[in-house]
């Protein structure tokens, strides 16, 4: 059982920091660490036994073995595959922007990670095994954190508030042709009134406020089209309020919050997003203070990988003293071996 005592504690943590303030990053380092002591418990657990086996022990011994390395090796070629093919229909689906390149970059970042790992090997260059090693321990990290973050943001998206809201707040995510609703955000209006009339049902509707400011592309502020989608649908324009000011998401919480705090403080509230958004909104809800959760609506699968990966590169940057520290004292480490023979 010693060998669980992490996972444990680890697990101790995390119950405690989701009932404290589920929208923390650090629930989500507490979550990875519960796994990866999980999964070096069983591992010690089955090592355990299969050495007080005997002869047959020696063959699961064997077969631990092989599968410990068979599992990595397969994931090392199977995920940037995945990666390069998901890139190249977001290319070809939503166009060439920056945002849409990132599976494919990831991808093209791993095989090269293999190839320099293949090099090394090969050459057996002291100095190119060390920049290997290095490049390794950095990728490590940051593969755990995002491990993290994708884990516990599928979690989170399972925890629904429960209590009755005030207000159902719906993030804009910018127009069609500078006045139509794209299906992306489509989606959002469709769970936020989902979400009201859920509520409505129980006799205490809530009021829906649109989010968003008009963009220097568009012909009117995202709020606007948002409510207009959802009267045209026959929802009661006398339950919606626009928030026309923001540009970014932090603003269309904050300008939110704003609109809540003075009609009726003390609000409770829930924002709608989509599901790859939800956890990172979560974590800007309560920086900027707004006391409501954020649930998901459903975005095309497609959309996920380069999605999911911007996604953790703006968290990772949020907090980027501590993760740029970390990553620059293995770098530092790398740059010390080479000097010391």
């Amino acid at each position: 059982m010693i060998a669980y005592a992490p996972a444990a504690l680890f697990l101790l943590l995390f119950g405690i920091g989701v009932l404290r303030d589920r929208r923390r990053f650090s629930n989500a380092v507490h979550f990875g660490l519960t796994c990866i002591c999980l999964l070096f418990g069983l591992l010690f657990s089955l090592l355990r036994a299969a050495a007080a086996g005997g002869e047959r022990g020696v063959h699961a011994l064997e077969w631990i073995a092989a599968g410990l390395l068979l599992i990595p090796l397969l994931g090392a070629f199977v995920l940037p595959a995945l990666l390069l093919a998901n890139g190249v229909k977001m290319i070809r689906k939503e166009g060439r922007r920056p945002a849409n390149l990132l599976s494919f970059l990831a991808g093209l970042g791993i095989f090269c990670l293999i190839g320099l790992t293949i090099a090394s090997a090969a050459t057996r260059s002291r100095n190119l095994t060390i920049a290997t090693g290095t490049t390794v321990m950095i990728a490590a990290y940051v593969s755990f954190l995002f491990f993290c973050f994708i884990g516990y943001a599928f979690l989170y998206g399972w925890m629904r508030p429960r209590r009755n809201v005030d207000f159902v707040v719906v993030l804009g995510s910018g127009l069609v042709g500078g006045t139509k609703v794209p299906p992306l955000l489509a989606s959002r209006l469709e769970r936020g009134r989902e979400l009201y009339e859920r509520q409505a049902a129980r006799g205490k509707p809530p009021v829906l406020i649109t989010s968003g400011g008009r963009g220097p592309d568009e012909k009117l502020p995202e709020s606007h089209a948002m409510a207009d989608y959802l009267t045209e649908r026959g929802f009661p324009a006398e339950h919606l309020r626009r928030e026309d000011k923001s540009r970014t998401t932090e603003e269309n919480l904050r300008y939110s919050e704003a609109i809540m705090s003075e009609a009726k403080p003390g609000y409770r509230c829930v924002i709608v997003t989509n599901n790859f958004h939800a956890f990172r909104a979560a974590l800007m809800a309560r920086k900027t203070g707004v006391n409501g959760q954020v649930v998901g609506s459903p975005t095309a699968a497609y959309f996920w990988p380069s999605a999911t990966i911007r996604e953790f590169v703006a968290v990772f940057l949020n907090h980027k003293l501590v993760n740029f520290t970390i990553c620059g004292l293995l770098a530092l480490s790398g740059v010390a071996a080479v000097f010391i023979h």
